[in-house]
């Protein structure tokens, strides 16, 4: 080999390391009161950080679901094709309970330790997660129908994946999928036009057209239709009790940006037979139980693909070198690594405290902080994504690095379960209609007055934002920003690492503060927050 082709000044594949070896994280769980599951999410994020870990996530985007609608006789089949390492992903998170063992586990914390989970086992590969989290957030839904609830519930939290399409009863365990988006009104569920029509058996028959069903090959499904005593909410199963396939036909897969791992279809339901869960005329109160738990997972997997983003970017910077010096040992790049550390540590402590929210049934606080943190926890995420992956220059860019696959996913929780738009329209929704949700948000944000001058500051001109009512809905994002960034703030002042809370306090409370990563102020302690990274050197 030429001379010419001497590679040098190449960073090493940053592998045989272990996920969950980042602090915040380590910090978030025990604090939130699920220190007891630390052996457990240590021995996730080791498998996590192995060669054939990687290998599982890079494949299945390189090779998307495939649908095949017919059998060669003309048969309608329906079947999504995975390739086998999509199965591997699944098997470990199900069997690790990232989908659904804070119900079947009574013990204090369990919220937290799956959360965590999710954190780990999310940065190996994003799309599998979709089904995953939806499974988690069917069961307490599906608990408003007990008789459904017993049937089911006992599968749906089983630790064995069990893939293949066959009569639920007869499988050892179940993974669920959420059918309601349609074409003429996205987020506008009540706009939707499926019906259900009682079969006068207890089922109905259900007709429609869904644009949006992410995890099609999902063995049972909670959708919304127009039932006659209004919208309603229904589990529909793949295959009936009989045996025989329930009317649900896959029309196509859909070609998204990023998520391929993962089938989104458009799905017919052409008389399909359902089981109404709730009362009819109740079915957004019913399903919106749901959302409010995958839309959690939306802030979790944000936080996933930022420890990511910020791991790969130090790791990086550790071994590579430039104008004379590593790049970790240069100014302006310690103060970019620094500002991507903040916000991801941010992003997950306030995750992690949202998990507690949920094992204490701290539902008014959980209600309008979940809404705030989705709207700005998955907002930042693109931009953080965007910033790492220019960290490692032209090689960002490549395939080969893995950061174009965490970029081109970062948009997608922002989108989930309700846009930018959306999720701040709700924070203000969750303030009219439950006054004690505002009572205790501000009564967690308390708990640090007096700790930072910046955050108090802050948190005085929140308050003086809610109290001017006139044009608020206009205000909305830039409102609900500054809740989340107070809320944050907050919760790093209390809990969090003091260099990392200062950084925080400085520059997203405080007035100097640039719009682009790598523009904290001078003063804090970079050195101390990189190396909260979670990177080994």
């Amino acid at each position: 080999m030429p001379p010419t082709h001497e590679v040098t000044n190449q960073v090493p594949p940053l592998a045989g390391h272990d996920l969950a070896e980042h602090p915040v994280l380590l910090e978030g769980l025990h604090e939130q009161g699920a220190g007891w599951a630390e052996p457990e999410l240590h021995e996730l994020g080791l498998l996590g950080g192995t060669e054939q870990a990687q290998e599982w996530g890079r494949v299945v985007n390189s090779h998307p679901p495939v649908l095949r609608t017919h059998d060669r006789y003309g048969h309608r089949v329906d079947e999504v094709e995975f390739h086998p390492y999509w199965h591997e992903l699944m098997t470990v998170a199900v069997r690790n309970g990232v989908h659904a063992a804070p119900w079947r586990q009574d013990r204090p914390g369990a919220h937290v330790a799956r959360a965590a989970k999710m954190i780990v086992w999310g940065q190996v590969e994003a799309g599998h997660i979709c089904p995953i989290s939806m499974t988690y957030a069917a069961v307490p839904a599906l608990r408003h129908n007990a008789e459904l609830a017993a049937r089911y519930e006992p599968l749906l939290t089983s630790p064995e994946y069990d893939f293949g399409l066959r009569e639920p009863s007869t499988k050892r365990g179940l993974i669920a999928g959420m059918s309601m988006t349609e074409k003429q009104g996205g987020s506008d569920v009540r706009a939707n036009t499926t019906r259900a029509a009682p079969a006068g058996d207890g089922t109905y028959s259900i007709t429609g057209h869904k644009w949006f069903t992410s995890a099609p090959m999902s063995d049972v499904f909670l959708t919304l239709a127009q039932a006659p005593g209004g919208l309603s909410c229904f589990l529909l199963p793949r295959v009936l009790p009989d045996g025989t396939r329930n009317r649900l036909h896959i029309q196509r897969l859909k070609d998204k940006l990023g998520n391929r791992s993962n089938a989104s279809a458009e799905l017919e339901y052409d008389g399909a037979v359902g089981w109404l869960v709730g009362e009819e005329g109740r079915g957004v109160p019913t399903i919106i139980e749901m959302v409010n738990n995958t839309r959690l997972d939306c802030v979790l997997g944000s936080a996933a693909g930022m420890q990511a983003g910020l791991r790969q970017a130090v790791h990086h910077a550790q071994h590579r070198s430039a104008f004379g010096a590593k790049l970790i040992d240069q100014p302006l790049m310690t103060n970019v690594l620094a500002d991507l550390a903040v916000e991801s540590e941010a992003a997950t402590a306030v995750a992690m405290r949202l998990a507690g929210a949920s094992d204490r049934g701290e539902h008014e606080f959980r209600r309008l902080a979940l809404a705030v943190t989705k709207y700005w926890v998955c907002k930042r995420a693109p931009a953080h994504a965007a910033e790492a992956l220019e960290c490692l220059g032209g090689n960002g860019y490549v395939e080969e690095s893995g950061m174009p696959l965490l970029y081109r996913e970062a948009p997608l929780p922002s989108i989930w379960e309700g846009s930018g738009n959306v999720a701040a329209l709700d924070t203000l929704r969750a303030m009219a209609r439950q006054p004690g949700s505002v009572a205790a948000f501000f009564a967690e944000i308390e708990e640090a007055a007096g700790a930072d001058p910046r955050l108090d500051r802050a948190v005085s001109l929140v308050r003086k934002e809610l109290s001017d009512l006139d044009g608020i809905e206009y205000r909305a994002r830039r409102l609900v920003e500054r809740m989340a960034m107070v809320l944050q703030g907050a919760v790093l002042v209390r809990h969090g690492h003091p260099a990392v809370a200062d950084a925080f306090c400085a520059s997203r409370l405080g007035e100097d503060w640039g719009v682009a990563f790598g523009t904290l102020p001078t003063g804090v302690d970079t050195a101390a927050i990189i190396a909260r990274a979670g990177v080994p050197r």
